[in-house]
């Protein structure tokens, strides 16, 4: 036997000894590779912050700081289909949900709509059979999303979506986020536009009664389990293709709802569609904004502000 042989069995003796031999033994206390470590760690998204007067002040606005008989999530305060401005539209004053629709895995859901596919696992819920006055007129509603001078002033702020490490989960919490935090809730125009709101009631220094506008568009894959959840209050109304598919509306704590979107099943897989979202602060003394998501969104062109109306 040549030396170099001798040097191969003597090297191969060693490496076995060492437990080297074919794939490397996982190294004690290391973390698994994170499988979505190819995805974007933020998504970035814009809000458009409406600024309102609350109804006790002059010029304010009857639907914020409205003075209720109930407390709860209304559902059909908005029609099922965004109008020709890509607004909602006011539908009635109101029900109150008595019992929350749920699916399998125990998410609140929207009540049943035609174009929302159901499954035979989900839970049915209950609403009053009466309207409440969750709000004040189609007129009014009307001036919730759309710049009115004299009745509100805008804004847009920043919102980042951060990924959970090993999913390809985003979510945006205004429990962690550092701005929200250090303003006790979401009040995202504090010392701002009307500015601030507060009157001995609630959280001092604060600037409740506004609206958020967001505006996305994401990829549709079908069968990939794609989702998107809302918790906060007050109202808030999220549209996929121009369809309601999350209605929390009225004024009441924190609530959530989630649409698979593969129960939309209009959507073509590979298609482009765009996701409102339409959320309202209308009462102290808490706010709360929460986005879960695997929905890789992205911004469309937002609208101009009329920040410099006074």
């Amino acid at each position: 036997m040549n030396a170099a042989s001798k040097s191969a069995i003597v090297i191969a003796a060693l490496a076995a000894a060492a437990g080297m031999v074919g794939s490397p033994a996982p190294v004690q206390g290391r973390a698994a590779p994170d499988p979505y470590a190819s995805l974007p760690s933020t998504l970035q998204l814009t809000a458009i912050i409406r600024d309102f007067k609350g109804n006790y002040q002059p010029g304010g606005h009857p639907d914020f700081e409205r003075s209720l008989s109930f407390a709860g999530a209304c559902i059909k305060t908005v029609a099922d289909d965004l109008d020709a401005d890509g607004k909602p539209v006011f539908l009635t004053s109101g029900y109150v949900v008595n019992t929350t629709w749920k699916d399998s895995a125990n998410r609140a859901i929207m009540d049943p709509r035609p174009y929302v596919a159901s499954r035979p696992t989900d839970r049915p819920g209950a609403a009053a059979t009466t309207q409440r006055n969750a709000l004040e007129s189609a007129a009014r509603f009307a001036q919730w999303y759309r710049d009115t001078p004299g009745v509100n002033m805008s804004t847009t702020v920043p919102l980042t979506l951060n990924r959970t490490a090993g999913t390809n989960t985003y979510t945006f919490s205004s429990s962690v986020d550092p701005t929200c935090v250090a303003r006790k809730g979401f009040f995202p125009i504090n010392g701002e536009l009307f500015g601030n709101s507060d009157q001995g009631v609630g959280k001092p220094n604060t600037n409740y009664h506004f609206t958020t506008e967001i505006d996305t568009e994401f990829m549709f894959e079908r069968g990939k389990g794609q989702i998107f959840t809302f918790t906060g209050d007050d109202d808030v109304w999220v549209f996929i293709d121009g369809k309601l598919v999350v209605d929390l509306g009225g004024m009441h704590g924190a609530q959530g709802q989630s649409i698979e979107l593969d129960r939309l099943t209009w959507l073509q897989d590979g298609g482009t569609y765009r996701l409102k979202v339409f959320h309202a602060e209308r009462h102290r003394v808490d706010s709360n904004f929460r986005i879960d998501t695997n929905l890789r969104l992205r911004m469309v062109e937002m609208p101009p502000t009329s920040g410099l109306y006074d």
